[in-house]
C-alpha cells in the first residue's frame, strides 16, 4: 500500500485520486455511505407498512402513498439531478442532497400523522434525486483512471452488504425503538458523510455550464405521475368517480409533456433516444420487469406479517435470498450474456422469475418458510439475477458511447416510474381497499391475485426480449479495454444510475 506522500504525488501526476491513499478511502466511504442511505431507505419502508397502518390508524391509500410520495418526487427530479451535478458541482450536489435528505428524514421520524408522514417523503425525494446520481458519479469521477474499475468494484460490492443488513437492521429498529428510527437513523449517517465529503474533490462537466435546466419538463413529468397515481389510488377507494379528474389532468400534462420535449433544444428526455427500437423495448422490458419486481416486494411483507404473523424482522430477512443471490451470480450472469448476446439471458430470466411469482401462491396462513417462502424468494432471486445485468448492458448497447450516461439514467428513471405506478395500481386491481390489508384472510386472496399478475409481467417481459431484443453482434461484443468492470451489481430497487460510465453489465 503506497504512502500518504506517495498516493497524493501519483494523485496530482495522473490527475485522479489514488484508491489505496487516504483520501481515497474517503472518497469511495463517502459514495458508499451516500448510496446505502438510499438504499436502506428503500429496503425498511415496505417492511414497515403494516406497523405504520396501525401506528397511525390509517388506510392502504395512504400506505401507497408513503411509498409513491417519494418515488413521484425522485422519478421526476432524477435526471435534473445529474443534470444539476454537472452544472454546480458533484460533490456540491451530493453534500446538498444529503442534508436535505437528513432534514426530510428527520421529519418523516417525527410526523404525527400520515399527511404530515406523506409530506415529508416528497421531500424526502427530492433529496434523493440529488443524493442517487452523484454517489456513483463521484467515484466515475474522483479516481485515476487505472482505478476506476476497482473503485467502481469495491462500490458496488459494499453497496450490496448495505442491502444485505439493510433489513436485518430494519426490522430491528422497527420491532424495537420503533419505525420512526427507520428514517431518523439517517441524521447521523448523513453526518457521516458529510464528514467524508470534506476530502472529496470537486468535479463538474464544463461543457455544462451553459445548457438551461428543463424545469418545464420535470414540472410536466411530476404532473403526469402524480395525476394518474391520484386516479389509480383513489379508485380503489369510495371515490372512483372523484379520481377519474385527476387522472386526466395526468394524461393532459403527459402529452403537453412529450410535445415540449419534442420541441426543446436541450430537453430532459430526448425523445430520440426511443427511436432505437433496441432502446425503446429494453424499456418496455424494464417497465414490466421493474413493476413486477415492485408489486412483489410491495405485497411480500404485508403477506408475511398480517397473514403469517411475521415480526418486522422476520419479514425483512426473509426476502435476503434475492439480495445474496444477485451479490453472488449477476456479475457471472452478466459476463454469460457477453458471450453468448442478451437475448437468451432476457428471456430465461423472466421466465424463471415468474416461476418464483407463482411460487408465491403457496405463501399463505399457516405456511413453512422453508417448503413455501424460501423456494419463492430463491427462484425469483435466480430469475432476477439472470436478468438484471443483461438488461442494463442491453440499454447501453443500444446507443452510442457518448449517450451511454443519458441512456442509463432514462433507464434508471422508467424502473423507478414502474415501481411508482404499480404501487398505486396494484391494491385497485386485486380488490384491496380502506383497511382491508389489516384482515389476512382479505389480504390472502389480494396476494395471490397480485402473485398472478406480476408473474403475467414477467412473461411479458420475456416475450418482448424473444422478439425485439436482437442487437447487432459488433455493438454487444465490442469492448473497449479501458471499460471498467463491476465485480457484483446490486439492481433490486433500480438499475445503477449512469453505469455506462462506470460499470459495464
Amino acid at each position: 500500500m503506497a504512502s500518504t506522500s506517495e498516493a497524493s504525488a501519483t494523485d496530482s501526476a495522473d490527475g485522479g485520486v489514488a484508491l489505496a491513499s487516504p483520501r481515497g478511502r474517503w472518497v469511495l466511504a463517502c459514495a458508499v455511505l451516500a448510496s446505502g442511505m438510499a438504499l436502506l431507505d428503500g429496503t425498511v419502508v415496505n417492511v414497515a407498512l403494516p406497523t405504520l397502518g396501525r401506528d397511525l390508524d390509517t388506510s392502504i391509500a395512504s400506505l401507497q402513498w408513503v411509498v409513491n410520495a417519494y418515488m413521484l418526487t425522485l422519478s421526476s427530479l432524477l435526471l435534473l439531478g445529474g443534470a444539476l451535478g454537472d452544472r454546480i458541482g458533484r460533490r456540491r450536489t451530493l453534500v446538498i442532497g444529503i442534508v436535505w435528505f437528513a432534514l426530510a428524514s428527520a421529519l418523516c421520524g417525527l410526523a404525527q400523522n400520515a399527511g404530515m408522514l406523506i409530506a415529508a417523503r416528497a421531500l424526502q425525494g427530492i433529496g434523493g434525486a440529488l443524493l442517487t446520481p452523484g454517489s456513483l458519479a463521484l467515484v466515475r469521477t474522483s479516481f485515476r483512471p487505472q482505478d476506476q474499475a476497482r473503485a467502481v468494484g469495491a462500490w458496488s460490492g459494499l453497496g450490496g452488504v448495505a442491502g444485505a443488513i439493510g433489513p436485518f437492521l430494519g426490522g430491528w429498529l422497527i420491532d424495537g425503538p420503533g419505525w420512526r428510527w427507520i428514517f431518523l437513523i439517517n441524521v447521523p449517517l448523513a453526518a457521516l458523510v458529510l464528514v467524508a465529503a470534506r476530502h472529496v474533490p470537486e468535479s463538474r462537466d464544463e461543457g455544462a455550464a451553459d445548457k438551461p435546466f428543463d424545469v418545464t419538463g420535470a414540472c410536466l413529468a411530476a404532473l403526469f405521475l402524480a395525476g394518474i397515481s391520484f386516479s389509480l389510488i383513489g379508485a380503489s377507494g369510495d371515490s372512483s368517480a372523484a379520481a377519474l379528474l385527476p387522472g386526466l389532468l395526468g394524461l393532459a400534462a403527459g402529452v403537453v409533456f412529450v410535445l415540449v420535449e419534442h420541441r426543446r433544444k436541450d430537453p430532459m428526455l430526448p425523445l430520440s433516444l426511443f427511436r432505437s427500437r433496441l432502446f425503446s423495448a429494453a424499456n418496455v422490458m424494464t417497465l414490466c420487469l421493474y413493476a413486477a419486481i415492485g408489486g412483489l416486494l410491495f405485497m411480500l411483507p404485508v403477506q408475511l406479517q398480517t397473514t403469517l404473523g411475521y415480526d418486522a424482522l422476520e419479514a425483512g430477512t426473509a426476502t435476503l435470498p434475492i439480495t445474496v443471490l444477485m451479490l453472488l451470480l449477476s456479475a457471472a450472469a452478466g459476463d454469460l450474456s457477453r458471450r453468448v448476446g442478451p437475448t437468451l439471458p432476457l428471456v430465461a430470466g423472466p421466465l424463471i422469475a415468474a416461476a418464483g411469482a407463482l411460487l408465491m401462491l403457496r405463501i399463505e396462513p399457516g405456511a413453512s418458510y422453508v417448503t413455501s417462502v424460501l423456494p419463492a424468494v430463491v427462484v425469483l432471486g435466480l430469475g432476477m439475477s439472470v436478468f438484471v445485468a443483461p438488461l442494463t448492458a442491453t440499454v447501453l448497447a443500444s446507443v452510442d458511447a457518448g449517450r451511454a450516461g443519458l441512456a442509463s439514467g432514462v433507464n434508471n428513471t422508467a424502473a423507478r416510474v414502474a415501481q411508482m405506478l404499480v404501487v398505486a395500481a396494484l391494491p385497485l386491481a386485486v380488490g384491496l381497499s380502506g383497511t382491508a390489508y389489516a384482515d389476512p384472510a382479505a389480504l390472502n386472496t389480494a396476494f395471490g391475485k397480485a402473485a398472478v399478475g406480476c408473474a403475467g409481467l414477467f412473461v411479458l417481459a420475456a416475450a418482448a426480449a424473444a422478439v425485439f431484443i436482437r442487437p447487432s453482434p459488433a455493438a454487444w461484443h465490442e469492448d473497449p479495454g479501458n471499460t471498467p468492470r463491476c465485480k457484483s451489481h446490486l439492481g433490486v430497487g433500480a438499475p445503477p444510475l449512469e453505469p455506462g460510465k462506470g460499470c459495464a453489465g
